[in-house]
């Protein structure tokens, strides 16, 4: 059960294109992205917000989530939320382990660049 979860992060004046890079430069993301049953962790610039930076973060399963959730990894980015006056809007989704249907794979452009 592949556990997805879409957090938009928004704040005022860059705060939270702030934020992101700070969780790049701390090594944050790089802690977060070793653990066990981290799948995706990347931030996202929605073009029609510019105050708004979108995380897509990917677990295994809900366990490995929880596991995350109880790490001190998490009390740092508790932290930097504050620190930045962060507000959120959480997405959760569980992958459909049937995979994409056939009559959508028409609209999949594949291929190398």
């Amino acid at each position: 059960m592949v556990l997805t979860v879409n957090i938009y992060y928004k704040g005022k004046d860059g705060a939270a294109i702030a934020f992101a890079k700070k969780m790049l430069e701390t090594g944050i993301v790089a802690e977060i992205r070793d653990k066990e049953g981290s799948l995706r962790y990347g931030y996202f610039l929605p073009l029609e917000d510019p105050e708004t930076v979108l995380l897509i973060d990917q677990w295994a399963n809900q366990e490995a989530l929880d596991l995350h959730h109880q790490s001190p990894t998490m009390q740092k980015i508790l932290d930097l939320r504050q620190k930045y006056n962060l507000v959120m809007e959480v997405e959760r989704f569980i992958e459909d382990e049937s995979g994409i249907p056939e009559g959508d794979e028409q609209f999949i452009a594949r291929g190398e660049l």
